[in-house]
């Protein structure tokens, strides 16, 4: 796809109709043409989000995206504004781009971030061209040297949150130590959880178990206990659904690994639970009996329960889903990308890297 100069200040934001908008609070920048089903789940997504109160920017082909909002009674009433980008990243496509298609979808939602123009970009599409288009666009956190994707992972009691998730396949010791500190001030903003605990995916429990790479983590990050973060030591992989401690740390490659065994495990897992309940007269009517509770658990291990991940060290908010995402994802990384910006994250995880040097 050929890359076309971007939309000047003047023409780029076409209101669909004169919409109220929360006093004091930016819009949310989605990337509403980006991934596998393109706009519709975008759309429907950012309908929803609306009307729970959240403003959203749909950045993509003006024309597509008017049409979808046709769709949605009552929609021209909503806090939703159109910002025409000419072109998208598909999912095959590279990285890479980002640098030279300025008018890419993802790129103008970035620069809306930049601009102070929108609270956070939001994006299904391409995760790659989503962590580039951030990085290049919004820059580091003074004192990140790699920003990480967080993600939260069903478990006891609720979630345990990991990264990296896959934005470092190649990692140093002391990118884990500032995972660790971003992570904690993370759940402490949004997750009110004040002295979250944090531990590191090794082979054992041991301080001297695992890889040089997790050996000098460990030591590292054992230094700084006590000093913002509270280190727990070595967990290994059964101790992320146990809920052993509130953030496990690992290098983005494993990260990546666990979450996609995770969210294929529980597919299968739900899987034999409706073959075994719909195998017979007596265990179809066991079924109904259990089936509000089945939902619940279904629930719960619904990646589209968080709706995305945050691209977390750079500087203004970003947040990556699945290109798979349907509305309710959609819906949710909005309100969770609104959350995040009202709470000042971006600010108070500045403030804790400069109290830290």
């Amino acid at each position: 796809m050929t890359a076309e100069a971007p939309p000047t200040a003047q023409t780029q934001v076409t209101a669909q109709a004169p919409a109220p908008k929360a006093a004091g609070r930016l819009p949310v920048a989605l990337d509403a043409v980006g991934g596998d089903h393109g706009a519709a789940p975008n759309v429907d997504g950012a309908v929803q989000a609306a009307r729970s109160g959240v403003s959203v920017l749909l950045v993509g082909d003006r024309v597509k995206l008017h049409a979808e909002l046709g769709k949605h009674e009552g929609s021209s009433r909503l806090p939703i504004e159109v910002v025409d980008a000419p072109d998208v990243i598909g999912m095959e496509e590279h990285a890479s781009d980002v640098r030279s298609r300025t008018g890419a979808s993802i790129n103008v939602c970035t620069r809306l971030v930049k601009e102070g123009r929108a609270a956070a970009a939001v994006s299904m599409g391409h995760s790659g061209a989503t962590m580039a288009s951030a990085l290049l666009t919004l820059g580091r956190i003074r004192g990140v040297d790699r920003p990480a994707i967080l993600t939260h992972l069903p478990a006891q009691g609720g979630f345990t949150t990991l990264l990296d998730a896959g934005a470092n396949a190649d990692v140093k010791a002391a990118y884990l130590a500032q995972w660790a500190r971003l992570a904690t001030v993370y759940l402490r903003v949004l997750e009110d959880r004040e002295d979250p605990t944090v531990g590191l995916l090794s082979i054992g429990e041991e301080d001297h178990k695992g890889s040089a790479l997790v050996v000098e983590a460990h030591g590292l990050l054992r230094a700084l206990h006590g000093q913002g973060i509270n280190f727990y030591g070595n967990v290994e992989g059964r101790d992320i659904f146990r809920s052993t401690t509130d953030i496990v740390v690992t290098d983005g490659f494993t990260g990546n690994v666990v979450l996609k065994l995770a969210e294929g495990e529980a597919k299968v897992l739900l899987g034999w639970v409706k073959e075994a309940l719909n195998s017979n007269v007596k265990s179809k009517l066991g079924g109904l009996l259990v089936r509000d509770s089945l939902r619940g658990l279904a629930e719960r291990m619904d990646p589209s329960t968080y709706g995305a991940s945050i691209l977390i060290g750079v500087r203004g908010l970003a947040f990556i889903g699945h290109g798979s995402a349907d509305a309710r994802a959609v819906k949710n990384a909005v309100l969770r990308a609104a959350r995040a910006h009202e709470a000042n994250l971006v600010q108070r995880l500045e403030a804790a890297f400069q109290a830290s040097t």
